[in-house]
């Protein structure tokens, strides 16, 4: 069926066995297949996020959600890619219509990768920015036009001012910047391509350049989508929505493999996986905390996209409350699978079993700072008790 007759969601389950067949090829090249990132485009999965007037969707986020845990659950680094690359479209929605037109006014398709960590330097000169920099894990990125990238603005003579730094997000087309081979060296997720991007003295022009603040405090969205629902919905919210998303999807492929691995399990020892009390306790709850925090993401989402609809902006105690339950959903997971790692002994440890592989990219998805727990939990709880937020808390 075409793109047209069915959701994101839907296409991604149609077409699930070049995710599953190109998965190790993607692992060993360190990159998606290109089969792999053209099923992702024909889904229509990065459009969602994207504004109506740009060629997008603009659908509910919880339609966003539902493709990139469809995208993990059959092929783990697609659903990464899914979630950090499709979520771009949705910051862009409320950048400068001249930058807008620039990325997506030939194709609407076109994709952008990142990070946001402010590793660049930038130095004002007229009508712009030199910027100067190495970032890694730029996700999906060679297959990506466009880069979003997370910087400092420093004085004309290229030093940081005292004070509070001037964080800001800096857009560059693929031409401006340098993929760095061979960056990609990782445990899990290893097709996601996420390779190390730098450059030296790229002029970004101003309307490429957005202040982080005002991203994180739905300024922009404000002012250049008035009353519009989705992109009030404030960056800390969306970007760790699509991170739990992606950890979610492989938590679900994980428990697939599991119960695959389990019809057929017998221990050294002579236990039968599929009759083990201990093992058919593990799942159980491993696939109740995965029900749970699916639908605890999902409504969180849906009550915070209520409250847009409603015309009323999200406040710090609801952004903080998203974060802190948003990381246990992920955590929550997490600490059951581990569990069911154990239960299937070595031979779930082997490289030509898919358990292993499943079990790695849980690990690494894990690691990623939207899902470290510890940060999200003491803000929340200073925030609560009248204390001061850390400085680059993610909310």
């Amino acid at each position: 069926m075409t793109r047209a007759q069915v959701s994101a969601r839907t296409y991604i389950e149609d077409n699930a066995h070049v995710l599953k067949e190109d998965g190790l090829c993607g692992d060993r090249q360190a990159n998606l297949t290109r089969r792999t990132v053209d099923v992702l485009k024909d889904s229509g999965g990065f459009r969602l996020l994207l504004a109506r007037d740009l060629g997008g969707d603009e659908a509910h986020p919880n339609e966003f959600l539902d493709w990139v845990i469809a995208t993990g659950a059959e092929q783990p680094s697609a659903g990464w890619v899914a979630g950090v690359v499709g979520v771009h479209p949705w910051e862009i929605s409320f950048m400068d219509p001249r930058l807008q037109q620039e990325v997506y006014g030939s194709d609407p398709d076109t994709l952008t990768a990142s990070p946001y960590a402010p590793f660049g330097r930038a130095r004002p000169v007229d009508g712009g920015f030199l910027m100067t920099g190495e970032w890694p894990y730029s996700t999906g990125t060679e297959y990506c036009d466009w880069v979003i990238l997370g910087g400092m603005v420093t004085d004309a003579e290229g030093n940081l001012p005292r004070g509070r730094p001037d964080v800001r997000h800096f857009m560059l087309p693929r031409g401006d910047y340098e993929i760095v081979g061979d960056s990609w060296n990782v445990m899990g997720l290893k097709g996601t391509g996420s390779f190390n991007v730098r450059m030296q003295d790229a002029f970004i022009p101003d309307y490429r350049v957005s202040e982080a603040w005002k991203v994180n405090e739905g300024i922009y969205a404000e002012e250049r989508r008035p009353g519009n629902p989705l992109y009030a919905l404030m960056f800390g919210v969306m970007f760790p929505a699509a991170i739990a998303a992606g950890t979610l999807g492989i938590a679900e492929g994980a428990l697939r493999a599991q119960r695959a691995y389990m019809e057929g399990r017998v221990s050294v020892s002579g236990s039968v996986a599929k009759t083990d009390p201990a093992y058919l306790a593990a799942l159980a709850v491993a696939e109740a905390d995965l029900s749970a925090s699916k639908c605890h993401l999902k409504h969180m989402i849906a009550e915070l996209y209520d409250c847009t609809s409603a015309g009323h902006k999200i406040t710090p105690e609801q952004r903080l409350t998203f974060r802190r339950d948003q990381v246990r959903a992920t955590d929550r997971v997490f600490e059951s699978i581990a569990p069911l790692a154990r239960l299937a002994g070595s031979a779930g440890v082997q490289e030509d079993n898919t358990l292993e592989r499943w079990w790695r990219d849980l690990q690494t998805g894990i690691t990623h700072v939207c899902n470290v727990r510890d940060a999200a939990y003491v803000s929340w709880g200073l925030h609560e008790f009248g204390g001061d937020i850390p400085p680059g808390t993610i909310y």
